[in-house]
């Protein structure tokens, strides 16, 4: 492994199979892929692999089509299958259940959600927050860990948005707000891990908010986006670890192939980072 922090690698699944429509990879060629990425996650020693239907954009806010359902599961099985490294399942944009599911069937050992407690306004709707809708299968079928993203990328919470307006009038710290929110993910959604990230994918976090959110949680807090070699430092004091995807592939690109020179720098500054 790379170090005691978790260093997690996205693999970016091209547009999956479904019922609505035809895609350009077969399914055999998507779970090649995605098997073959893993691989070189694992051979690079990162602690775990994360699966995401990235390619599907624009993203609608549950996956239910029965196809891409069943495709993601055999994607997530194989991975599960081709590493010893911990698999992770994240179905944009907030199919928190059905990434559960697939989990649990497959062997996975986590989720990624990405709006576990907060409702938040993003460009596939609002969306509301998933933790009552997956507590029966966490009851029933437990040992998937959730980790959860906070103040999510590509969206923006209500209640954050009228936490800021009361700032702006009444001067209340805005770190109160954020301390609160911390500990209703924790407290009362479940949060196995908090997700910190920047406005977009590939951006890095405010370095300040994830102070603040680090400083609150009793769980792991991973930066989620914007992870590269010039920052690695600065992210991991003040993180539990790195999820990466962007930097990784061709041009530093979301959704690019995995580019191996780029992995191989990543995977060397972060066991520099933490000499």
């Amino acid at each position: 492994m790379l170090s005691k922090k978790s260093v997690i690698g996205v693999i970016h699944l091209p547009r999956i199979p479904r019922t609505t429509e035809k895609v350009e990879y077969s399914l055999e060629e998507v779970v090649d892929r995605a098997v073959n990425e893993a691989r070189a996650f694992e051979s690079e020693g990162f602690s775990g692999v994360i699966v995401e239907n990235y390619g599907d954009s624009p993203y609608t806010k549950r996956v239910v089509d029965p196809l891409a359902i069943a495709a993601i599961t055999v994607v997530v099985k194989e991975v599960v299958r081709s590493v010893s490294i911990d698999v992770g399942v994240n179905i944009l944009r907030n199919s928190g259940l059905e990434a559960y599911s697939i989990a649990y069937a497959t062997g996975a050992r986590f989720v990624r959600v990405n709006a576990l407690a907060e409702t938040v306004v993003t460009d596939s709707g609002v969306l509301e927050p998933e933790a009552v809708r997956i507590r029966s299968a966490r009851i029933n079928y437990p040992g998937v860990r959730v980790y959860a993203d906070i103040l999510v990328k590509h969206g923006f919470g209500i209640a954050y948005a009228g936490a800021l307006a009361e700032s702006a009038v009444t001067g209340v710290s805005i770190e109160d707000y954020v301390r609160n929110l911390v500990l209703d993910y924790i407290e009362r959604a479940g949060a196995d891990a908090l997700i910190v990230t920047g406005a977009r994918t590939g951006e890095p976090p405010n370095v300040e908010r994830l102070k603040i959110v680090k400083k609150f949680s009793t769980v792991p807090v991973l930066v989620g986006s914007g992870a590269n070699i010039e920052n690695v430092v600065a992210l991991l004091k003040h993180s539990d670890g790195l999820i990466v995807g962007s930097y990784v592939r061709k041009d530093g690109k979301a959704g690019n192939p995995l580019d191996l020179v780029r992995l191989k720098e990543f995977a060397r500054a972060v066991r520099t980072a933490l000499v």
